[in-house]
């Protein structure tokens, strides 16, 4: 079902949040532009009405080149599944992941797209996330976890350095997203990837339920040849972790996962020098 006139499928995955991803899903509509966009929402069994919020709002909108799809589950699946489940038998050359939490800017997407179409060789896309306040939120890519980020993170060098290329590898410190960069990981909140790579990879890896994922993604991609970019012309806010209402939560939720990710990619010597 594959359907080359539609640019883009955008999955947005919502679980209790009910005012984020209306504003996220407005935002999308009124900032779509000249694009066709198909825009899937599944909700993980949210239990606070958000799903018939969400279904009310689809009934309202009324936007040329739009359609609407929710899927409202009966579990939470998780953030990773629940992707993949709204992907499925995507129709737009590019398959985009927003966040709930987000508010898309100034044709954010219809400038991804066209910065995919002009970077084709790239296959994977991201982009410039803000604070909600306006400022720089640096958490649109990273680098891969190495023995010496992770010691440096251990020891509070990165949050206290943050803009520091040595203290701070991961977050690309000193990098203001201000400038189109090959990144090595673009984050799941705001990621553009080619359909038949989405396809190729089986999206994200059932292994990571929250948090990771899209590091495995990214890196995947690499593997086969994909070279990822960041456009800095294409903005969004981001709130960060508004489904996760206990921030100790996020945080095991977060470690977690980039235990997965070191035990995945890192070489023997390596992997053990991390998760010890």
């Amino acid at each position: 079902r594959h359907d080359d006139s539609v640019d883009v499928t955008c999955v947005v995955v919502s679980f209790a949040t009910r005012e984020e991803p209306l504003a996220c899903l407005r935002s999308f509509a009124d900032e779509l532009g000249g694009l066709r966009a198909d825009l899937v929402v599944v909700d993980n069994a949210s239990p606070d009405g958000s799903a018939a919020a969400i279904a009310e709002l689809f009934d309202r909108l009324d936007v040329p080149g739009l359609c609407t799809t929710l899927v409202a589950s009966d579990e939470n699946l998780g953030f990773g599944a629940a992707c993949k489940l709204g992907a499925e038998g995507a129709r737009g050359r590019y398959v985009l992941m927003l966040n709930p939490d987000t508010v898309v800017l100034r044709r954010g997407v219809e400038r991804r797209v066209a910065f995919a179409d002009e970077h084709p060789e790239a296959r994977v896309w991201g982009g410039r996330t803000l604070h909600p306040d306006g400022s720089r939120n640096p958490a649109s890519a990273w680098r891969r976890p190495t023995p010496w980020s992770a010691l440096a993170c251990a020891l509070g060098l990165s949050a206290a350095f943050p803009d520091s290329g040595l203290f701070n590898p991961e977050g690309y410190g000193g990098w203001a997203r201000d400038t189109v960069r090959e990144v090595e990981i673009v984050s799941g909140c705001f990621v553009l990837v080619e359909r038949a790579l989405w396809t190729e990879l089986g999206g994200f890896h059932p292994d990571f339920w929250m948090y990771g994922e899209d590091a495995d993604l990214s890196l995947r991609a690499r593997a086969l040849g994909a070279r990822p970019l960041i456009d800095p012309t294409s903005e969004i806010v981001h709130i960060g972790g508004a489904s996760e209402g206990v921030r100790e939560h996020q945080m095991v939720r977060l470690f977690k996962g980039k235990a997965q990710l070191y035990a995945k990619f890192a070489g023997p010597l390596e992997g053990w020098f991390q998760l010890r």
